[in-house]
């Protein structure tokens, strides 16, 4: 490692580069399949409607040139081919000034998908992706050796993600504290995958033992990435496992992929796989470099002075641009799962002996004999939203009103979000949702039912409603 590049760490940006590729072209798939659905001009929390009351400086965006589900779509899949380029090499193969442009598109189109998403993208991993994409725009490609001061920065955005997580946890809920959160997480979580039924059931003290070492992994083990190798690779591939661990417990989008890319930065292949090209690249890319490492380090002061107060803020961005952001998850424990049970009736007149089918959703649990499906790092917006609204009807403001009257009208953008339309000849007459505890069942009870979850009512969520001239209008007497 030379005072500009580090050639010993080519093989590290090899690995980010493409692993970076491969999530952005997964978020862009997204947007492509999604977005029309949930935010397009006739979506539930529609683009136009935002953007009338919202100014370009607090949500940079082309779209606030013009929006419209056409360039939405050109956009998400310009996002696509760049994306696909990069993952298979286009950008080691072209000149420098033309790898740096493709990750500069990138960042730029999927900034502008972000700043008018709203709450579908209000988690922190979108933030992440803009922030570790804004520093793949200078790390050169084969050309040239890594820059040094953008691997101590993809180290620094690692050392925020882990240690912000850490300390949310540890001021949050007081399981944390106690070692017993993980009696209830891989239960309640927001959407549990295929494995999260046999980690559940694990004996109470590996769970003991599972928060301890996440403890380690996010407050002890960041501190090692600062440090000469080989410590700093040890602390990253402790990390790597760790999210691989949490890869196979859950569906967290593409959260753990990029913690493990950005950890893959930070290793030291050389001994193995011998060095690069060390040579610095021409002038203006130097100029780039040291420019955004100064940007950088400026707009570090407040998420770093968020670190250490006691009013942490998690997620939070202090800059519209998403440049240096703060991060954490799951400060708070949910003890006991709500789910929300949406069905519909195609009888005109309501009951006791009325039939109701249900939605069934891609990810979110339903169907008790469902096993839950892996999905990550792919990330089914509407099966999350749904995990909120079933915490609080505030968190389904204003949108669940809006699905229930999109599922009565038929709307077929809506009903390819969710896993199969049980009313697939003509919409239902009337649409309700239900309040349901979920629990995983105990060994016994899978046994004997053959059921994944076992479910108690809990209340009515949404009385049956139905549309009347194009309008929804609540069941009454």
């Amino acid at each position: 490692m030379d005072w500009f590049t580090a050639p010993e760490y080519w093989w590290s940006r090899l690995l980010f580069q493409r692993g970076l590729a491969a999530v952005y072209l997964l978020a862009f798939l997204v947007a492509a399949n999604q977005f029309r659905a949930l935010l397009g001009e006739h979506g539930l929390t529609p683009v136009p409607r935002f953007l009338a009351r919202t100014p370009w400086r607090r949500a940079p965006s082309i779209f606030h040139l013009r929006y419209s589900d056409g360039l939405l779509t050109a956009v998400a899949w310009t996002g696509v081919a760049v994306s696909a380029a990069l993952l298979v090499g286009v950008g080691d193969a072209v000149p420098l000034w033309a790898a740096t442009a493709m990750w500069s598109l990138l960042w730029l189109l999927y900034l502008s998908i972000v700043n008018v998403g709203q709450l579908w993208y209000g988690f922190g991993w979108e933030s992440l992706l803009l922030e570790a994409g804004f520093l793949a725009i200078f790390l050169g490609n084969a050309r040239v050796g890594p820059p040094v001061a953008v691997l101590w920065l993809l180290r620094w955005l690692l050392f925020r993600l882990e240690f912000g997580a850490g300390l949310i946890k540890i001021r949050g809920d007081r399981c944390w504290r106690d070692l017993t959160c993980l009696y209830y997480h891989h239960e309640t979580q927001p959407m549990p995958g295929p494995l999260s039924w046999w980690f559940h059931h694990l004996p109470r003290p590996l769970h003991r033992a599972e928060a301890a070492a996440n403890h380690v992994t996010q407050l002890v083990v960041p501190f090692g990435l600062f440090l000469p190798q080989p410590f700093a690779s040890a602390a990253a591939a402790v990390i790597i496992v760790t999210q691989l661990w949490l890869v196979a417990s859950g569906n967290f989008s593409w959260l753990n992929w990029i913690a493990i890319i950005l950890a893959a930065s930070a290793l030291d292949l050389s001994p193995l796989l011998g060095t690069g090209v060390a040579a610095a690249g021409p002038p203006w890319h130097q100029v780039l470099v040291f420019a955004a490492a100064a940007l950088v380090i400026v707009l570090s002061y407040r998420p770093a002075r968020n670190l250490v107060s006691r009013r942490q803020l998690m997620n939070f961005s202090f800059d519209p641009l998403h440049l240096v952001n703060t991060y954490g998850a799951f400060g708070s424990i949910t003890k006991v799962r709500h789910e929300i049970v949406i069905e519909g009736t195609d009888e005109s007149a309501l009951g006791p002996q009325t039939v109701w089918r249900e939605y069934g959703f891609k990810g979110k649990p339903g169907d008790p004999r469902r096993l839950p499906r892996q999905f990550a790092p792919y990330h089914l917006r509407l099966d999350w939203l749904m995990w909120f609204a079933a915490m609080s009807p505030l968190y389904a403001h204003p949108w669940l009103l809006d699905l229930v009257g999109r599922l009565l009208a038929g709307d077929r953008a809506l009903l390819r979000l969710l896993r199969g339309n049980p009313f697939p000849d003509q919409p239902p007459t009337y649409v309700r949702a239900l309040l349901y505890r979920y629990r995983f069942t105990t060994r016994a009870e899978r046994r004997a039912t053959g059921a994944w979850w076992h479910r108690t009512l809990v209340d009515e969520y949404l009385p049956p409603t139905a549309l009347k001239h194009g309008v929804r209008s609540p069941h009454g007497p």
